[in-house]
């Protein structure tokens, strides 16, 4: 099995595709490919991009940012880019929206900084690695959760604490039963 390639890694030789159903389904695939290449260049880039392209049945697909009109002028020199406003506001509205966009994730990263540093105080809280114990934690500050956890523990607690005082109690009274006579 060393050396053998699966079809997607395989060179394809540059010639028609014979069966039309394959033909179609290449042309879509590579269509759609050169599609979002042209994307990318828009997005890293910032380029002005147009992509026309026709079926093999005449059918028309384009591609194009920020229009097709606007490229096609472009490219025929109707309409060089520095006169073109609607770009420019495009443009601004485009960057005033990644500006906004931006300070709502600034925002959302400090949330869920602060919210860490509370997790990490309140688990040492109630894990009792803190400078107090588990049951001293601050309940105003726990969620809906945390305080069923919580009730959890102290149910445990309570159990383990009935268990041990039975436990010593019935202890006491075998040695008291163990030391008496019964004559």
């Amino acid at each position: 099995m060393a050396g053998k390639q699966t079809r997607e890694h395989q060179r394809i030789e540059m010639k028609r595709i014979e069966n039309e159903e394959r033909r179609l389904i290449t042309f879509s695939k590579r269509r759609s490919g050169i599609c979002k290449i042209a994307s990318e260049l828009v997005t890293l880039c910032r380029a002005e991009v147009g992509v026309v392209v026709l079926s093999p049945f005449g059918n028309p697909f384009s591609f194009a940012h920020p229009s097709i009109d606007t490229v096609a002028n472009q490219f025929l020199n109707r309409n060089p880019p520095s006169i073109d406003g609607s770009y420019a506001l495009v443009e601004s509205n485009r960057q005033a929206r990644i500006n906004e966009l931006n300070q709502q994730y600034d925002e959302l990263i400090n949330q869920i900084k602060v919210e860490e540093a509370r997790n990490k105080v309140l688990k040492q809280l109630t894990e009792g690695k803190g400078n107090g114990a588990w049951w001293e934690a601050p309940i105003e500050e726990l969620n809906l959760e945390e305080l069923h956890q919580m009730e959890v523990r102290m149910e445990d607690l309570r159990r383990s604490l009935w268990m041990s005082i039975n436990q010593r109690t019935q202890g006491k009274a075998s040695k008291s039963i163990q030391g008496q006579s019964f004559d």
